[in-house]
This record gives structure tokens, sequence and C-alpha cells, in this order.
């Protein structure tokens, strides 16, 4: 299934190869350091491997770098925001952004498309790629070839793709069929906030309203048993001000989540078997330091985690579905790879 693109943007294959160009380019940062390439690494399904992402300007965030792997079917965007909506309006966020800093790019606008312009592979490249525009090289034009290379990192070859879309099961081991039962099971509910063809939240899925965006409070903290999330980064309590708000998040999606840790928002979880043991016990518990507090206690926390109790063999079984979602190929894609003539 194709995903949904904008009329604004449609996708075409000179957007795409411009855009992908554009991803690995640090002079789209304010000093050179960095470029999107350096938060979202192929072999790392996109993403960094880091607990927290660091801006071009050394400033380390509140929140960790989430996967690009089949966010244009995302209905919202970062981990936190009913308003960002669309895909365009996220990759304006990391290149202007100045809390925190991320690429930098307020205030260099101008010095930017100069440089782009002044380059004669971009200038032909813009040009291919935006033949109607007057003015092919632009802020505009820039976000909207990014756009289109990232809609165009689809994954759909995993195990899991195999069993549910070709009817192989020969794709999956038995254990990993044990693991995606109780993944669907009222037992454990994981389905509940992990559906559709990306296991995630807020996506697009044909035949059916585009509902809002759910955000939830999933009891990873309580600092100091008074139902709030540490005051850096309190979730979409930081974009609404309300209080009923603090420590949502979106549930992002699970396609190759076997590659990505560290988990959570702010990677505060270092394996997926830890994450499953956070789900089980209904919410974290941290005894000592700034963050103290009982998580499953958290007044906001979603009454989807009521816990669960699992066998160490049921365990095993599902982190072997959670491995099944993998796909490979997407990681050595030459198709999202740097290009070699770069």
């Amino acid at each position: 299934m194709l995903p949904p693109v904008p009329d604004t943007n449609p996708v075409t294959e000179e957007k795409v190869q411009l855009g992908r160009r554009l991803f690995y380019d640090k002079r789209l940062s304010v000093n050179g350091a960095g470029s999107c390439a350096s938060c979202h690494h192929q072999r790392l399904a996109f993403t960094d491997g880091r607990s927290r992402a660091i801006g071009v300007t050394g400033e380390l965030h509140s929140r960790s770098s989430m996967s690009l792997i089949n966010v244009a079917y995302n209905t919202s965007y970062t981990w936190a925001s009913r308003d960002v909506r669309t895909l365009e309006q996220q990759i304006a966020i990391p290149l202007f952004n100045e809390q925190p800093v991320e690429l930098g790019l307020t205030g260099r606008e101008e010095s930017l498309i100069a440089e782009l312009e002044s380059n004669s592979t971009y200038a032909s490249l813009f040009q291919r790629a935006f033949p109607k525009s007057p003015d092919p090289v632009s802020i505009d034009t820039v976000i909207k070839a990014l756009a289109s290379f990232v809609r165009s990192i689809i994954a759909a070859d995993s195990a899991f793709d195999h069993l549910v879309y070709l009817d192989d099961r020969s794709a999956v081991s038995e254990s990993a069929m044990r693991g995606m039962q109780l993944f669907f099971s009222d037992k454990l509910k994981c389905s509940a906030c992990h559906e559709g063809q990306n296991l995630a939240g807020s996506q697009y899925l044909p035949g059916r309203s585009q509902e809002p965006a759910e955000f939830h409070n999933t009891g990873l903290y309580n600092v100091g048993d008074r139902n709030r999330y540490p005051e850096a980064d309190p979730g979409l309590r930081m974009e609404s001000g309300q209080s009923d708000d603090d420590g949502r998040f979106r549930a992002p999606g699970l396609r190759n989540i076997a590659i990505t840790a560290p988990y959570m928002h702010d990677g505060s979880i270092a394996t997926l078997s830890e994450v499953i043991d956070h789900y089980a016990a209904g919410g974290r518990s941290i005894q000592n330091g700034p963050n103290a507090g009982i998580g499953k206690a958290n007044s906001n926390k979603s009454p989807l985690l009521a816990g669960f109790e699992l066998a160490s063999s049921e365990k095993d079984d599902l982190l072997s579905f959670l491995d099944s979602l993998t796909d490979y190929s997407v990681l050595d894609d030459p198709r999202f790879s740097k290009p070699q003539d770069d």
C-alpha cells in the first residue's frame, strides 16, 4: 500500500534524488558540523543509537531521534505534538528549531540558498525537481525535496510482512508466531497502541477516517510522586499547557524496533527486554535521584497500562515477534544511502 502524498508536494524521482543529496549534506547546518543523516543513520533504521540526540552545536536534546522508516504513513509527527501533521512541517523543525538547536539554520536562510544556487550540481537538480517553479531554489523547495526523500524510505520486506501480506507461514519461527498472538492478545493489549501496517499509533489506514493522534502516559516517571514527568520534557503538556497532558507521548511505529535501541522518548530504557518488563510492571519505579518516584502510580498514566504476568518463555516469544518486524534490506538499500559522487 502506497502512503498518502499531499497535493502540494507530489513525489517525483527528481525530488527524491535531490532530497537524498540534501539529507546527507552538512551545508544544511549552521556550522557544517552535521546533516539530517547525523541523527538518522541508515544502518540504525534511521536513528542514531543515542539516548538523546545532540545538535550540531553540541546541545543535548531532551528526546531521542525517531526512526524515519515508514513515517510517510504518519498522521502526526514528533514525539508529542497535535499541531505537526505533515512531513513538510516536521522537516522544518530540525532545520530551524532554536530550543533546542538541531541544524541551526535560523537566520542563515539566504546564505544557504545562495550557496546552493552557486553549486552547478544543485542548480541542475533543483531545476529538474521543480521545473515549473519561478524560484526553484528556495527554503520551500529544500523542505519539499527532503520530505519527498523521507517519504520514499519504505520498509515492507520483514518476516512479518511475508507472513501477513504474502501468506508465507515459513517466514517466521514458531516462537515469533506465539509472540504475535501474545502481542495482539487481550492479556497484553500491545496492539491497543500499536496497530496497522506500522504497528504504530497515529497513522494512515485506508478506508478509515484519520482519527486525531493519540498520546499516552506510560508511567515512565512520577517525579516526587507528584504525577509529573521531568520538567525538561513533560511531553504533550509542553505544547498544550494542560496538566493532564503531562507525560503523554505518541506511540511510535515498531518496524525495525529490534535495532533502534535505546528506547522510549528519552532513551531511558536500554533494551527491548527491559521495555517489556516496564509494561509488565504497569510503570517504572525509580528509587533514587532527581526523578525518583513510582511511575505506575502516576494518575495521568494510561488505563491501558494495567500490567501483566509473563512467563520467561512467553517473553522470549514476544521478543522473537518484535525481531520479525525487522526489514534488513532497508538498512543498506543504496536508494537511501549517501550519493557516491557527493
